[in-house]
């Protein structure tokens, strides 16, 4: 009866253990295969287009345009790098320091930030959903680390850039370029791309097309970092086929 009862365990065990190797392989493969494919979709806006048709809303239009990023201006890429994570290029998808900051600063704030990267970002809204819990973190640092490994650091940037969301609706500089300024990705000035960073904390309250004061001293403080990033900041792998130099002076 022993041997029975340990046999059954044994085999659950290792029922369990294939069948998490398998959605780890599962999982692997489809990252890999977004290192050059570029994504139907993301979670978060599978998210709002449920949302939308759960709440009946019959004029919710989603609006969102994949480009490359040798069509997108080095002041976009370099706007968001200024604006949410300064490290990208130095640090292997976690930025601790940035991380041990927030969670002492949250102890005494009313308004909770994160430290998350632009990686573990990435890996948020490409596959997962925005509430805060340890089941969500721990996902994503896993995700993160994948996208580490087998993107680098050029293609998390360029998946951000068309993902990311910019307000109701809006996801990808190129389709909140359009959207707010009548041109595409690629024609964007620094003061444009810095309004648009500005906005990502929060890009259903915060407003590109009509900008609170906050908004624009957040601008005006983004542009302050690009400033002192330099173009020398912003490797030539991250803009590929525009010189940073042939962009307008921030």
């Amino acid at each position: 009866m022993a041997k029975n009862n340990a046999h059954g365990r044994f085999s659950v065990g290792g029922f369990i253990v294939k069948m998490a190797l398998v959605i780890l392989l599962l999982v692997a493969g489809t990252v890999l295969a977004m290192r050059w494919f570029p994504p139907p979709t993301s979670a978060f806006m599978l998210r709002a287009k449920f949302e939308a048709w759960h709440e009946g809303s019959v004029n919710f239009n989603l609006r969102q345009q994949w480009v490359g990023l040798s069509k997108i201006s080095p002041a976009a890429g370099l706007a968001v790098l200024a604006a949410e994570d300064q490290s990208f290029i130095r640090h292997h998808g976690f930025n601790f320091k940035a991380i041990a900051q927030a969670f002492k600063r949250n102890q005494n704030s009313k308004h909770i930030r994160g430290g998350s990267t632009l990686s573990q970002q990435t890996a948020k809204n490409l596959f997962l959903y925005p509430q805060r819990n340890f089941f969500r973190k721990s996902l994503e640092a896993g995700l993160t680390i994948l996208l580490e490994l087998l993107w680098g650091k050029p293609r998390i940037l360029e998946v951000y850039l068309n993902i990311v969301q910019f307000g109701d609706g809006i996801y990808g500089v190129e389709a909140a370029s359009w959207a707010f300024f009548g041109k595409p990705a690629l024609r964007l000035e620094p003061g444009e791309a810095a309004l648009l960073a500005a906005v990502l904390p929060n890009p259903l309250k915060l407003r590109a097309d009509n900008p609170s004061a906050y908004v624009l001293k957040r601008r005006e403080w983004i542009l302050r970092q690009m400033r002192q990033l330099g173009e020398d900041y912003y490797p030539p792998e991250l803009h590929p086929a525009t010189a940073f130099s042939t962009s307008k002076r921030i």
